[in-house]
């Protein structure tokens, strides 16, 4: 291999023609070797201009990966989170129910009467000219039964009332029948209704539920 020389030679490249007259001037331009003071400082802030030119972009880019990366890693996680807010609707929802049943059966053991009081208040208009009606309810001694009667009365109902125990009944059930109609009430079955329902809401709003997605608060 040729070593290549240090410093390049100086080359007579510029020619005349007979008269003497620069045909074509020379290419070569000797290599300034001292700067002036404000030279100096405009080459360094040229250079730092540069130098923050470069470091913007690299952070720029820096910056685009990171927002890609956290794209990325909230596009993996958002089904895992929608199902994770299912789970907790579901959840609330089970014990919303479960408390709410605890606190309506101490509420009917307390008052038993409760739920036949109100279906005699709404149903007052379409037993009032009926002449018999039928009580179906747990087991119930003489005091229960004039309560009855006296609510029946408050109803605005003036015929025979007719009792009928049904020793299966739950203490706050019953089964009220007269000649145009028929009513009842079982808490179990309510509460079942009540369940599927709730069920059923879930369900629809799983099959509808809001996604995470990017953009969102």
């Amino acid at each position: 291999m040729t070593p290549q020389p240090l410093s390049t030679p100086f080359a007579f490249d510029t020619e005349f023609d007979a008269a003497g007259v620069v045909v074509s001037p020379s290419a070569f331009r000797p290599v300034k070797r001292s700067y002036a003071p404000l030279e100096v400082e405009a080459l360094v802030a040229r250079a730092r201009l540069e130098a923050r030119t470069e470091a913007l972009a690299e952070a720029e880019s820096l910056q685009a990966a990171a927002l890609s990366a956290i794209s990325e890693a909230l596009a993996s996680a958002a089904p895992a989170l929608t199902q994770v807010a299912q789970a907790h609707r579901e959840q609330s929802a089970v014990l919303a129910m479960t408390a709410a049943r605890v606190v309506a059966a101490s509420a009917l053991d307390r008052f038993p009467a409760a739920p036949l009081q109100a279906a005699l208040e709404a149903l007052g208009q379409e037993i009032d000219a009926s002449p018999r009606m039928v009580v179906r309810t747990g087991d119930l001694d003489d005091a229960a039964r004039a309560r009855i009667q006296q609510l029946c009365a408050d109803a605005g109902f003036s015929g025979v009332v007719a009792f009928r125990d049904e020793p299966g009944m739950a203490p706050a059930a019953f089964q009220l029948e007269w000649a145009d109609g028929r009513a009842d009430f079982d808490p179990d079955a309510a509460f079942a209704r009540m369940g599927e329902a709730l069920n059923s809401a879930l369900a629809a709003e799983a099959g509808h539920a809001e996604t995470l997605t990017e953009g969102r608060p």
